[in-house]
């Protein structure tokens, strides 16, 4: 149901389709959310399903406001200033663009690490498309500002959390804001960072998912459970701050190459400066994971010396 949510607003040019491709996605990951049963993950998965349910109303109104005014249902089109503007807000809501970014490190955090790995990658795919394809008649001044503003709140935010779920899901707010700020001079440099995102997310929740791995002070141990892990995780958090010869630095380098050839000076640089914060907190759980031990005696077991697990999930995501 997930991949045929997805599927649908992905291949569908009428309203509707794509926003039934939307509900049907939001209700799919709702039993993931719940599936070992208890108190904090209900919690989070009403409070995801209400936020997408609003959303997804908001979005609803847009489209027959649209289609009363201008008289058709096509995708593509989107004419009429307000519903364009109505639909831009409901689509940052399912996004978790600030200023309604509060959902998303609430819902990630109390949610298992699998299932937080789906809601920040595979739930950004149906939102990002419908943005990609009403982008020619998008308000710029709208999506700079929500842009902007989630850089800043992601990096900001980030800097006080010791859980790691919460980290990723701040580091999520800001990579959707410099997908959003180019998604109207350039959509295809939205889709490059969007698969890019989504490689390198990926392959870092599976990392923690194998070490079993949810806070930064148990990284500290991560050398004694997996040395190559350790090593992976650094270029996967580099990559993702966006350091030049790693591969998170390509979508960087280009959306703030295209914001400045068209005289968007200031916003390149505010969002160049929120990576700095971003990649402030990346590097404290590089420092937490490689350059600090874990206090122990010299008789405590190697664990990665003595055992050798196999993550079969693990190899295609650290590959890419």
């Amino acid at each position: 149901s997930l991949f045929l949510g997805t599927s649908l607003t992905l291949m569908s040019n009428h309203w509707l389709m794509a926003w039934m491709g939307l509900e049907i996605n939001t209700l799919a990951i709702i039993p993931m959310m719940t599936y070992p049963n208890n108190m904090r993950n209900t919690e989070s998965a009403i409070k995801y399903f209400l936020m997408q349910a609003t959303a997804s109303m908001i979005i609803m109104f847009a489209i027959i406001y649209n289609a009363w005014m201008t008289n058709q249902w096509t995708l593509f089109q989107v004419s009429n200033e307000w519903a364009t503007t109505i639909m831009t807000l409901a689509l940052a809501m399912k996004l978790g663009l600030a200023p309604f970014h509060f959902w998303v490190p609430e819902v990630t955090q109390g949610i298992p690490l699998t299932s937080g790995m789906i809601l920040l990658t595979w739930q950004k795919i149906a939102p990002t498309s419908i943005l990609y394809q009403i982008s020619p008649s998008l308000n710029m001044n709208l999506l700079v500002l929500l842009a902007v503003s989630s850089a800043l709140l992601g990096g900001w935010g980030g800097l006080n959390q010791t859980h790691l779920r919460k980290i990723l899901a701040y580091s999520s707010i800001a990579h959707m804001g410099w997908m959003t700020v180019i998604v109207s001079i350039d959509p295809s440099l939205t889709i490059l960072n969007l698969l890019i995102y989504i490689a390198a997310t990926m392959a870092m929740f599976l990392c923690l998912n194998f070490t079993s791995t949810t806070k930064i002070n148990a990284l500290s141990n991560l050398w004694n459970k997996s040395t190559p892990m350790t090593i992976t995780m650094m270029i996967i958090l580099l990559s993702l701050g966006g350091l030049p010869p790693l591969t998170g630095f390509m979508p960087k380098w280009l959306i703030l190459q295209e914001l400045i050839v068209y005289n968007n000076i200031a916003t390149a640089m505010l969002l160049a400066l929120s990576a700095l914060l971003n990649l402030f907190f990346y590097m404290r759980i590089i420092y937490t994971s490689t350059l600090t031990m874990f206090p122990s005696n010299n008789t405590s077991k190697f664990q990665w010396f003595y055992t050798s697990p196999k993550s079969t999930s693990l190899i295609p995501s650290m590959t890419i």
